[in-house]
């Protein structure tokens, strides 16, 4: 008689799948007067969790590279403020994304470049990049900036229709996208390899021929971009930018990673763990609104304790793996 064995690397994935399983089935034990199990409800969680999830991409390539990325909030702040300022004096809205994308692909190529160049903890390069962004933001506007560009109202009024009630936003749509093209780069090209294999070995990755500079530096140069998308994200949900917004994103963002199963040291994890991960703690306020006599700090008090659980979980499957190999 044979018996199963469970990757030690998928079951983070599979806690985190039926933790969100769990938490959406008790909603709609819980509230069932309400409507909870709808495609309204899931629309609606796709539209508030998309900027956090495309931000999440990027943290997700980083972390599983071994890195850490500490700029996000910031370079999307900075990102919304840029982008309404460029608006305001005039730039037509693709031109001024454009140019949010330019600088948050190069901010994370800097850091990338830092990190890898001169062998700097990445924990402080881009704590650094966190200063340097936000004070940049506050440097391009110290006040908020409404948008009111044509092109704006077109499309957050672009939505995909589910059902008579419910659709999907555009920035929803955005955001799907974005995790089926990081799915097919993180699993099904050599880039993603490389990325695994650096974050699991850096030593065995260059013996065996891994372009580490080339793909480390491209990895903070994407989670750049996805910052700065993120961003652009942000002012077609606010239709304004703020300087002083998405303060603590970037913990957010490692939260999602690591509640979705990712090796917080790197080397092991999926993208569809991260959206899943970004959506339980949607699905936490979700639920914490439809009760209506809950403080919403509830949100970060569980996810606190979902990323302790799972930080936890991978010390002991890195335990188990351990003893496996010296048992082989």
């Amino acid at each position: 008689m044979t018996t199963m064995r469970i990757n030690p690397a998928v079951l983070p994935l599979m806690i985190t799948l039926a933790v969100l399983l769990a938490m959406y089935l008790a909603g709609a034990a819980m509230f069932h007067q309400s409507n909870f199990i709808s495609l309204r409800v899931i629309s609606n969680l796709l539209h508030q969790n998309a900027i956090i999830a495309v931000a999440a991409i990027g943290a997700t390539l980083v972390i599983l590279s071994g890195g850490i990325d500490l700029s996000v909030g910031a370079v999307v702040a900075f990102t919304t403020i840029l982008v309404a300022a460029l608006i305001n004096a005039g730039w037509h809205p693709l031109l001024a994304w454009a140019a949010a994308l330019a600088c948050g692909t190069t901010m994370g190529l800097v850091m990338g470049s830092l990190i890898h160049a001169f062998r700097l903890p990445p924990f402080m390069v881009t704590l650094a990049g966190m200063f340097f962004a936000r004070a940049m933001a506050f440097m391009v506007s110290s006040d908020s900036l409404g948008i009111g560009h044509s092109l704006y109202v077109d499309i957050q009024s672009l939505r995909l229709p589910l059902s008579a009630r419910a659709s999907l936003s555009s920035i929803a749509l955005v955001a799907v996208a974005c995790y089926v093209i990081a799915i097919i780069v993180a699993h099904f090209t050599s880039y993603g390899r490389y990325v695994y294999a650096i974050g699991g070995d850096e030593t065995s990755a260059q013996l065996m021929g891994v372009p580490v500079a080339r793909t480390r530096i491209g990895t903070y140069a994407i989670a750049g971009f996805c910052s700065a998308l993120a961003g652009i994200l942000a002012t077609l949900y606010r239709s304004s930018g703020d300087p002083a917004a998405f303060i603590g994103m970037e913990l957010e963002a490692i939260a999602a990673v690591v509640i979705g199963g990712t090796l917080i040291s790197g080397g092991v994890g999926f993208m569809i763990g991260t959206l899943a991960g970004a959506l339980i703690a949607g699905l936490i306020q979700t639920m914490i609104d439809f009760h209506g006599n809950i403080s919403s700090w509830w949100t970060k008090i569980v996810v606190g304790l979902l990323v302790l659980t799972f930080i936890i979980l991978q010390s002991l499957l890195l335990r188990l793996s351990t003893r496996r190999l010296r048992a082989v």
